[in-house]
């Protein structure tokens, strides 16, 4: 078997059809109906995670937040939610990207083989950088300062990454978007610039220096 997916969702139609699919896909598909059976499969060691939005009891958004910290796979939301501000809220709780239902089979396998494919080459840099009293380590995707690891959650790590990088270039919010949520789409700056707020927040616990710089009707770029 190859890639395993843990698929949470209280659709059991659902379930059968995605978990019939990607089968012949060849992955290794573990299910579970609610947050707290999705939380005890956990110990499967998922390689990226399908949660459900609307689900009784504990809804994906909890299960996300209860579980970001403990596991680093990509999540992926399944919901029927439209609204700009549930987008907001699945992006900031810890998800990697949503998808709407109803979906496309072959836009959801394309989805999660691009984050796969992601996570496979963050796995193989084992690159160190220090900025000043800062050091990020991208095999281990950790920041620490004074030997200190700040915990970022996944996407505020990408975030991280993707400018500490590019140290002096300039990224639009929407670039910083499309980037690290790994599909072309209409970036929203409402999540970039609440992501880079907590940033900036959790590194100034530890240091007075500031290594995210705004570009004033430009964007953000990484202080060289």
């Amino acid at each position: 078997m190859g890639y395993k997916i843990l698929l949470v969702d209280d659709d059991t139609e659902l379930v059968k059809m995605l978990s019939k699919y990607f089968e012949r896909k060849k992955y290794r598909v573990i299910t579970a109906q609610n947050g707290k059976e999705a939380i005890e499969k956990l110990q499967t060691a998922p390689d990226i995670i399908l949660l459900d939005i609307n689900m009784p009891q504990m809804d994906g958004l909890e299960v996300c937040r209860k579980i970001r910290d403990k596991i680093s796979c990509p999540i992926l939301f399944l919901t029927a939610r439209v609204e700009e501000e549930d987008r907001v809220n699945g992006l900031l709780s810890g998800g990697d990207d949503y998808i709407l239902k109803p979906f496309s089979l072959k836009e959801l396998d394309a989805r999660i083989t691009a984050h796969l494919k992601r996570e496979q080459r963050h796995s193989q840099n084992t690159e160190f950088r220090f900025h000043g009293e800062l050091c990020i380590d991208y095999g281990q995707k950790n920041v620490q300062i004074n030997e200190e690891i700040i915990e970022f959650t996944k996407l505020e790590y990408e975030i991280i990454e993707l400018l500490s990088t590019h140290p002096g270039q300039v990224f639009d919010k929407e670039r910083i978007y499309e980037i690290t949520c790994g599909y072309d789409a209409e970036g929203d700056s409402r999540v970039i610039t609440e992501l880079i707020r907590r940033i900036r927040k959790k590194i100034g616990n530890y240091s007075d220096t500031e290594y995210i710089e705004t570009v004033w009707g430009m964007g953000y770029k990484w202080k060289k």
